[in-house]
């Protein structure tokens, strides 16, 4: 069996016995949808992140959509946001009605440039998606004293960020809302989908509660324009509370082999990341490197899996250039991250022997003569 990125059947096989009583708990209750175990969840999470209002709903990419819509920019506003983190970000745009400003970003951090983002935040910006990528937190601060200085609301996408936290306040609580995606391989997994959106914005969190079930104000009645399913349910509740006692120390879990990898590979040809701050929550552990294709080929022939987290900008993506409308662009430091990333196994479970496997096969691959070419 090869080493994966993410071996989640571990960390859930663990948990079994735990698990296996809040799916029975929610069992006896019969009470699936919106009930007990999603408000317990809604306030320990809100609690969790230092944020007055957490509402959960059915995935990430709805708790961006639902974000964006909850802002009420008007169709055809501008979202500025980057091009490197999956089309996520881009599809929730577009499904709002608002259409994406891409950004550049960092060389450093792969995150949203501050210095880009000043130079093409105007006053047809709506708002502001900045996504903290791979576990590692963008330049909030800056950012969002950018979009403060514009007066545009700025979203946090914290799907591979969660507990990540720069001066004791964590990812999501800097902008006017965070969203989170609860997918199985996130830092905080559910079994299935799962996300959510917190804020410190009363009126915000109401409107995405009413967005999430039909734009219901009360039962069966829409008063808001938008409105769809998107519910997190109850089984999935009860288990990412379990799961959310655990999240800090599965983070420092992920920081150590972080760290273990960059201090075990200095001085090779590789870019790698910043490990060692509560900034960074080690979502994924992805290097750089300008022969990555031979490299992965490599790792993933001595049993190790490998994965490229992204290959493609979002504005290179045929769904995007398909549409004649789109303006043909290119941000090279975005180009050159998507040509060269790498994302080796890092999880909570791994043991120092896999870690050290990982090590020793690209110490290997990196010594062989093709990738010294």
């Amino acid at each position: 069996m090869p080493l994966l990125i993410n071996d989640i059947k571990r960390q859930n096989q663990a948990l079994a016995d735990e698990l296996s009583k809040a799916i029975e708990s929610v069992f006896e209750r019969g009470w699936y949808i919106l009930g007990p175990e999603v408000e317990a969840f809604e306030q320990e999470f809100a609690s969790y992140c230092g944020v007055a209002c957490c509402v959960s709903v059915a995935n990430g990419t709805d708790a961006l959509e639902l974000a964006v819509r909850s802002l009420e920019l008007g169709e055809g506003a501008f979202v500025a946001t980057v091009a490197n983190a999956g089309m996520y970000a881009t599809t929730a745009i577009k499904q709002a009605g608002s259409r994406p400003l891409y950004v550049d970003v960092s060389a450093e951090t792969m995150t949203m440039d501050p210095v880009a983002l000043g130079s093409c935040i105007s006053g047809n910006t709506g708002a502001v998606i900045v996504t903290h990528l791979y576990g590692q937190m963008a330049a909030i601060t800056e950012i969002r004293d950018i979009a403060r200085a514009a007066g545009v609301p700025l979203i946090e996408d914290c799907a591979q960020a969660h507990g990540a936290e720069i001066d004791g306040r964590k990812a999501g609580a800097w902008g006017t809302i965070g969203c989170f995606s609860f997918y199985p391989t996130k830092n905080l997994g559910a079994l299935g989908d799962g996300g959510a959106i917190i804020t410190n914005d009363e009126t915000i969190a109401s409107r995405v509660r009413k967005l999430r079930q039909y734009g219901w104000a009360s039962k069966y009645h829409s008063d808001v324009a938008g409105g769809r399913n998107s519910r997190l349910d109850e089984l999935q509740a009860a288990m990412l509370r379990v799961k959310l006692r655990r999240l800090d120390i599965w983070n420092q879990r992920r920081r150590e082999i972080a760290c273990r990898y960059s201090a075990a590979f200095d001085g090779m040809p590789l870019v790698v990341p910043h490990a060692s701050s509560k900034s960074y929550v080690a979502h994924l552990y992805v290097v750089r490197s300008a022969a990555r294709n031979q490299l992965r080929k490599q790792l993933e022939s001595s049993g190790i899996a490998t994965d490229i987290h992204y290959p493609v900008p979002d504005y290179a993506q045929k769904s995007f250039t398909a549409n004649a409308a789109a303006t043909p662009m290119t941000l090279p430091v975005t180009e050159a991250c998507c040509a060269q990333v790498l994302t080796l196994p890092c999880f909570p479970e791994m043991s120092s022997a896999e870690i050290d496997q990982v090590i020793q096969g690209v110490r290997a691959t990196i010594q062989t003569e093709v990738i010294s070419q």
